[in-house]
């Protein structure tokens, strides 16, 4: 049997939209819980299998157990939703944007016991948060405001394209490149200010941290970019992570 990588899900409510669509149909778009095709294609290539993990389970213990004794190892993918500056003993500060509790609980449930247990993990993007969340960091609450003089990093274009270079420094995640330079795409408005147990490996040109690595554990590591979103070779990101695995 292949190795298993658990994936967290995103999730999007119901639309109460009635209006008919290009057929003549009122067809409400139901509320979905989903990730990326291009995250489980790309995990496929590195040869494993995968798992999706939908947020707000009734038992997030019971799953992170179940999970750190039956997959191989662990991503935590982005969502269109904020950390709570509560998580981090913060109070709000600045923007934000919509809240998923659940999620959230479950995905620093994984990541705090992924660190303690030495299990693989890969954060993109908020899952890159939540791992500096879980491991004793804080974040940035809102990049525009809160750092003067950031760049833009809510690109106007699609996440397809990339908008700012990154420098990396050595560490896994410039194994995965190969190369110490890299354009990436960007689409967060919080990002991570204090690493807390992690260290930070790249940065974009303003400073702000673009990915953290855990410099006591096999495999921990955060980007703040969407490997997935991107051609070419910032799809290596996701299919080294998988093909690194202990088999």
């Amino acid at each position: 049997m292949l190795p298993i990588v658990a994936v967290t899900a995103d999730r999007s409510e119901r639309s109460e939209s009635n209006a008919p669509n290009e057929d003549g149909r009122i067809r409400p778009t139901p509320a979905k819980v989903h990730v990326s095709e291009s995250v489980v294609s790309h995990l496929r290539k590195g040869g494993v299998e995968v798992i999706v993990l939908p947020p707000d389970p009734q038992d997030p213990d019971g799953i992170t157990a179940w999970v750190l004794a039956n997959c191989s190892a662990l991503v935590i993918t982005g969502g269109h939703f904020d950390i709570h500056p509560s998580e981090y003993g913060q109070e709000v500060q600045a923007r934000l944007d919509r809240v998923d509790p659940g999620r959230t609980s479950l995905e620093l449930t994984l990541a705090s016991a992924a660190i303690e247990s030495d299990f693989p993990v890969l954060g993109i993007c908020g899952g890159m948060q939540a791992l500096a969340v879980a491991g004793g960091g804080t974040l940035v609450q809102d990049i525009r405001t809160q750092i003067e003089g950031s760049m833009e990093h809510e690109q106007h274009t699609a996440p397809s394209e990339p908008w700012h270079p990154i420098t990396i420094k050595p560490g896994l995640i410039h194994k995965a490149y190969g190369c110490s330079l890299l354009r990436v795409n960007s689409t967060h408005h919080q990002a991570v200010d204090d690493p807390g147990s992690f260290v930070a490996t790249a940065h974009a040109p303003d400073g702000v941290i673009e990915a953290i690595e855990h410099p006591a554990l096999r495999c921990c590591v955060g980007v703040q970019w969407h490997p997935e979103y991107i051609d070419a070779a910032p799809l290596r990101m996701i299919a080294w992570f998988a093909a690194g695995l202990d088999r």
